[in-house]
This record gives structure tokens, sequence and C-alpha cells, in this order.
């Protein structure tokens, strides 16, 4: 199968090699070809060039015809909660009346809510509901997303939940990398005490058992888990080959930043409450800082200081934090508007964030996040737009006219 795109008003994101990801004022940096033209053969980026450049003799299976339309690399999104039983717009009405997350969250609400209900259900039935929201963000632009357990809260659950997510990246053409997740809350029939001694000495060796983790993260915050508890958790978990990743500094300054750097986690998402020091003490690692802004918009929360990070000669990513509480949405289109008018990054810098960086935070740079040779096709196609910046501008409406995604396993 041959596949011809021509016409192409932008073709965004071309890197000539992989590239790990970008960092400072690399990330304001995003390559172009206009009046372009993009050949795919068996799945796999084939060639492209400028419309000039194009040999018009060459035969093709299929051609589609991308006159005022842009193509960009499908968006990575490197932080979901994707698989739930339930929505939980009770609640959202509670934070409407003013009560805080934490309050909510106090009277049986938030986490544990979701772990109620998610226990109630069979695999099956979850596996139906994850489906229709996977089906959902592909329309929406996204070709690959990183999916956490963390709604189960015990050993048979947090295993549900993860097959959920190996099931959804087997049924549908996204690319899905897992995270266990368990230490998300404490159930309130454990102490503590028992329920990490449960995470540690049951849960993480069943996961490892089934090969159902990519990753292995913790809920590092005030009222949940403290940055000592984190690293015993994920230190854990590294034995059993999952690499770490941090809820890190969501609601306070909780260590989870600084955690996240000594336990050499992939990435710290959230980071709504860091200063300067988290942001220097992530200077020379390998830590992806990760910016949530859906959580940030709907929990009504400050949002990351992306423009410090960024100064300060780090990378950014962003992802959408898609879950049933604080942020129920996988519009990765909107977290760019967010970030572009809430975290002042440039229309370039926020797709630089979406792309490459989010999928260096999923061990995905060889293969997504930009438009190269040889790697697997993984984009999609706008309908007409004026530019590049009117992508993040006109928030709100679904610019993805056709996303084209190739059968690939990470």
């Amino acid at each position: 199968m041959i596949l011809l795109i021509k016409n192409i008003k932008g073709l965004v994101q071309v890197r000539d090699r992989p590239i790990k990801c970008v960092a400072g004022k690399e990330m304001s940096i995003l390559p172009a070809i206009e009046n372009a033209f993009l050949i795919i053969k068996d799945d796999v980026i084939d060639s492209y060039g400028t419309m000039s450049e194009f040999n018009d003799s060459a035969t093709f299976d299929l051609e589609i015809d991308a006159t005022g339309r842009f193509v960009f690399p499908a968006f990575v999104d490197s932080h979901t909660h994707l698989v739930f039983a339930a929505s939980r717009e009770g609640e959202f009405v509670d934070k409407i009346k003013g009560l805080t997350y934490t309050e909510i969250a106090a009277k049986g609400g938030g986490i544990l809510n979701s772990a109620k209900k998610l226990q109630s259900i069979s695999e099956e039935e979850l596996l139906e509901r994850s489906l229709l929201r996977a089906n959902e963000i592909m329309t929406l632009g996204t070709g690959a997303v990183e999916i956490k357990s963390g709604y189960g809260l015990t050993v048979k659950d947090e295993l549900k939940m993860l097959r959920v997510a190996k099931s959804v990246g087997d049924q549908t053409p996204l690319t899905v990398k897992t995270t266990f997740l368990g230490a998300h809350a404490v159930p309130k029939e454990h102490t503590k005490t028992s329920y990490l001694n449960l995470i540690i000495n049951e849960m993480i060796p069943a996961v490892a058992n089934e090969n159902l983790a990519d990753y292995i993260d913790v809920f590092c915050e005030q009222g949940f888990f403290t940055p000592e508890e984190t690293l015993e958790v994920v230190e854990a978990g590294k034995k059993y080959g999952m690499t770490p990743k941090i809820h890190a500094n969501q609601l306070s300054l909780s260590g989870g930043v600084e955690a996240g750097v000594k336990a050499e986690a992939i990435s710290v998402d959230h980071l709504e409450c860091i200063g300067q020091d988290q942001i220097n003490s992530m200077a020379g690692s390998e830590v992806m800082p990760t910016a949530l802004p859906g959580a940030a918009f709907y929990l009504n929360s400050p949002y990351p200081p992306a423009r410090n990070i960024i100064d300060s000669g780090l990378p950014m990513a962003i992802a959408t934090d898609y879950n049933p509480g604080s942020s129920p949405t996988g519009n990765m289109s909107l977290m760019l508007s967010l970030a572009c008018i809430k975290m002042k990054m440039t229309p370039e810098e926020a797709i630089n964030a979406a792309t490459i960086n989010t999928a260096y935070a999923m061990g995905l740079s060889q293969t997504h996040g930009a438009i190269r040779l040889g790697a697997p096709a993984n984009f999609f196609i706008t309908k007409p737009m004026p530019s590049l910046a009117y992508l993040p501008y006109y928030f709100g409406s679904n610019l993805i006219d056709q996303i084209i995604l190739a059968e690939f396993s990470p």
C-alpha cells in the first residue's frame, strides 16, 4: 500500500534524524516544509519534500489532496487515567459550591470514589467503556497514549485496569504504554503501612508476573504519599524493570520533583507548585518536566511555570491528565491552547511539548513525535487552516480532519 498526500500547506515537525527531546531555546524551533508532499509505503514514511521536487509520473494506491491543510505528527499523550469506570460530575458541582480537591477526597470522593465504581464492574465492561474514550482521542489527533492504573487499589482490580489498558493498545491503532499507579491513594480498609506493604510485596510482583506495566508511578503529595514512601515504592518497581514516573507538586511543595530526580524518573508530572529551587534540581537530569494544564484549568489552580522552566534551559512536555475527577478531557489541541494562553508558551513550543517531548516521556523518541524517514506513519491532517498558530488559537473546535496511524507495537 502506497499513499501520497500532496499539496500540503505545511508539513510540520520534520526531522532528519531521531531527536531525544528539545529544551530551552530549541523548543521554539519547529521545522516545517511549505507546499509539501508526503509518501507512506507499507505504514512507513518513505519520502517527503516540496511539491516542486515531486515526481508526478509515479503511481500510488491512494492519493489525498491536502490543499490548504497542515500535516502534524500525531499527538503523544504521556499522562492519562483513561481507564475508569464512570464520570464524577457530582464532584464537579461540589467544586462549583466551593469544596476543594482535598475536602472532596476527605468525604469519600476523588480517587476512592473512582475506585469504588471500578471495583463494581467487570473487566469486559471496563474495556468497553475505555475503548469509547480511546476512539474519541484518536479523532482528536492522539496517536500514542500512556494509561495508568490507580483506580483499583486492590491486587485484583489494579491488574484488571492494566489488562484493560493493554487491550486498548491491542484493539485500536493507538500505541499504548502502561503505568502501575497502585500508590494513588490509601483505601479505607488499610493503614498507610499495610497498604504500602501490599503494593510492594503483592501488587508489584503480580503486575510484573503478567508483564502489565512499563512504568511505575506514585502520587507524591501531602495527604497521600511522602517523598520517602514514593522512593520506597518506585525502587521496588525498578527491581522488576518498571521505570519511574512521578505525580509531583500538584497541590503543594511536596518534594515530588526532588524524589523524581533522585529516582531517575523519566518524567515528573503536574508541577503546579514549584519554584526556582525545584526547577534547578532538574537541571542536568534526564527527567522530563510535564505540565497537565487541563487539571489546572478544571481545578482553577495555578498553572505550571512553563516560561521559567523553558527559560532555565529545560525541556517541557504537556499532556492531558485525562481522568474523571480533575481533567475530564483527552483533547490535546485544548492543551496546546491552554499552554499558550495560560502558560505563555509559543505555538512552536507547545507543539514540541505535545509531540517530541511527550514521545520522550513515553520512551518513544525513535518512532513517534516527528515526521521522519523510516518512522511509522503516525500523523494527522487538519481541516483548512491559515497558519500553524491557528491550531492552538482556534480553541474549542476540533480541527483534525483525518488521522493515519500505522500498526505499531512498542
